[in-house]
């Protein structure tokens, strides 16, 4: 958010919104329930529509364009990727008062991918470098320009320098601000990406992986979807793996020194901006944090 400006107001979702805008945009699915799927997301309010179904409606602005932009391209990525990803349905437009596109997708079975569960896995790491680089390596035959769409254009981390600071500077007790400073004083100076921009996911982070019966089943929550520098999905290294698994999946990534310590930088500050945001008053993100901005420091 720009400094003094407003945050724009969230509108108001309740199931009786959520049945209205199904059952008169998808009248198919009007016999279907809906159901809350869990407390609302920082992005959006999911809910379950019958089995086989989830509903998507963003919660502020920074969510709007996820429904169109993983329509256009989930379906084309899916048969390049060696897990599951979402498929979507249909996209909703706005009415009854509520102002932006949402999403209807078939529902993906699995449990949320936890760092207690597979931190030590080698098999996980090697599953998620393969991903990574099935997905870097899709090129479609309008693959367009990194600044052709700015729905598809990743931030720089150089963007971030101001408000990581103030981040480390606020942390500092809780966490070694001379050596996180170290760290990303050394994040800055790294040269950029070397080579064509490639697709990225964008939030590549415990909470967007799926498992069945212990084992990674899908990746999901596709709204950073971007082309330009992948370092940016290397945040999975910090927030999910220990040390043995991380040193498998640079290898099977094939990840250059540069590139790793961009992506150490893109956990330390992801992970710095949601401490001080959300550790306070949510202990679980409070761990979740801790252990990534250890582990980016760790390296």
């Amino acid at each position: 958010m720009e400094a003094g400006r407003a945050a724009a107001p969230r509108p108001a979702i309740d199931d009786a919104l959520a049945r209205r805008l199904v059952d008169t945009q998808f009248p198919q699915w009007a016999d279907l329930p809906l159901k809350l799927f869990g407390p609302a997301g920082s992005d959006h309010v999911i809910y379950r529509l019958g089995q086989e179904l989830s509903v998507r409606l963003p919660r502020h602005e920074g969510a709007i364009r996820q429904a169109v932009k993983e329509s256009e391209w989930l379906p084309r990525l899916a048969p390049h990727l060696p897990l599951a990803i979402p498929v979507p349905a249909a996209v909703g437009e706005p009415d009854f008062g509520y102002p932006w596109q949402w999403a209807v997708s078939r529902w993906l079975d699995g449990e949320v991918a936890t760092a207690e569960a597979l931190s030590d896995s080698s098999r996980a790491a090697v599953q998620l470098a393969e991903f990574l680089t099935a997905l870097q390596a899709f090129v479609p035959e309008d693959f367009p320009a990194e600044d052709a769409r700015e729905d598809l254009t990743g931030r720089p981390l150089t963007e971030l320098d101001s408000a990581t600071r103030a981040a480390i500077a606020e942390v500092d007790g809780a966490f070694d601000a001379v050596a996180l400073t170290g760290l990303w004083d050394a994040v800055l100076s790294t040269p950029g990406r070397d080579g064509p921009p490639v697709w990225f996911h964008g939030d590549f982070h415990t909470g967007n992986l799926l498992t069945v019966d212990g084992r990674l089943s899908a990746v999901i929550d596709f709204g950073g979807l971007g082309i330009g520098d992948p370092a940016c999905d290397l945040i999975i290294a910090f927030t999910l793996m220990s040390a043995g698994p991380r040193a498998t999946f640079r290898a099977t990534l094939g990840v250059d020194d540069a590139t790793w310590t961009r992506g150490r930088g893109w956990a330390l500050a992801t992970g710095l901006n949601a401490y001080t945001s959300y550790a306070a008053v949510d202990p679980q993100v409070a761990a979740q944090t801790t252990r990534q901005i250890t582990e980016a420091l760790i390296g």
